[in-house]
């Protein structure tokens, strides 16, 4: 009776485990299939920032050759809010299936996990690198008021006249906030930080000559640098800016220890399959190549630069710890 029981108890284990062998069979052959096929429908860009800026021209620059390298429509979703968080928490709880993708600014991908003591979303854990877009230099840019012609001849005022000179930004916890605290770090200069809600007010102030220094993307000072109205002392990345070729880079300028880019990224969430990354991060790789891309891209003021998901996470895990130790120097914090 005993042996009977137990025969009865085995045959009903091995249904139970040939079931679940013939369930994650199938689940595994379903995720295979979806993954070879993808894409089927379209993909969304989901973009941290309103519409217009650095991370949202990135954006736009990838979207439409992308959709004809990889075959589906690529839409552009702007979600701004919560610095950049609203974004992040949407997309590292989206399902990981290649088709929600994140827009990733390193202002918020590296500055927020410093910024915020309660982040919802690990800059890591949650998001899976598929490759790196753009990068944009920063201008060293003053109002004409300021008695000087150069990046030295300025170091040496800011350092005659400490707490004198203003700076603006486009809000605590900004790359502009960060990246001129940064340069005072550098410098050992004194100046006041003035916060604004973004580089509208702050260039305005800036051009009236109620705030003396501004650091910020190309964009926001180009035109006025141009027509004479801002002098640029330096731009801050490793080349000279191509619309900008006159300025000297912040090394040519006898400052080589202060380097500021912002960079633009496209992540997935975390457990998208390797195959999908594989497939998306090729199909980037192709439409960066295109060459009127490349003519976008400089009209927008911005330089494209590739990175596969390997040099991306290089690059993040050496950025985390970097800003993380200026911001905490600087005892940058958000309202």
């Amino acid at each position: 009776m005993m042996l009977k029981n137990l025969k009865c108890i085995f045959r009903g284990s091995a249904k139970k485990l040939f079931k679940l062998f013939i369930g994650f069979s199938l689940a595994f052959s379903f995720a295979v299939v979806k993954a070879q096929s993808f894409p089927d429908h379209p993909i969304t860009l989901v973009v941290p920032n309103p519409p217009g800026g650095l991370v949202d021209a990135s954006a736009r620059l990838l979207s439409e050759p992308l959709t004809r390298v990889i075959g589906v429509p690529v839409i552009v979703d702007n979600r701004p809010g919560a610095s950049g968080n609203t974004a992040y928490q949407y997309v590292a709880k989206s399902k990981p299936d290649g088709y929600t993708l994140l827009i990733s600014y390193s202002g918020y991908h590296v500055g927020n996990p410093a910024l915020m003591d309660k982040l919802p979303w690990d800059p890591i854990k949650d998001f899976s690198p598929v490759a790196l877009l753009t990068v944009s230099t920063n201008v060293i840019a003053v109002h004409p008021s300021v008695p000087v012609s150069n990046l030295k001849e300025f170091i040496a005022y800011a350092k005659a006249n400490p707490g004198k000179l203003n700076y603006a930004s486009q809000g605590n916890g900004s790359v502009s906030h960060i990246g001129t605290e940064l340069f005072k770090q550098s410098t050992g200069v004194d100046m006041v930080h003035v916060p604004y809600k973004g580089s509208g007010p702050a260039i305005q102030d800036v051009l009236a000559g109620q705030v003396q220094v501004f650091i910020s993307t190309p964009p926001s000072v180009m035109q006025h640098v141009l027509n004479g109205k801002l002098k640029a002392l330096a731009v801050t990345g490793k080349t000279r800016h191509p619309s900008m070729p006159n300025v000297p880079t912040t090394a040519e300028a006898g400052l080589p220890s202060f380097q500021l880019e912002s960079w633009v990224a496209l992540y997935a969430p975390s457990g998208t399959p390797p195959s999908v990354v594989a497939k998306l991060t090729e199909a980037v790789k192709k439409s960066l190549l295109l060459p009127e891309v490349k003519e976008r891209a400089d009209t927008a003021g911005v330089e494209l630069r590739y990175l596969n998901p390997s040099e991306m996470d290089v690059l993040l895990k050496k950025e985390l710890p970097y800003w993380n130790k200026v911001i905490k120097a600087a005892n940058i914090t958000l309202d």
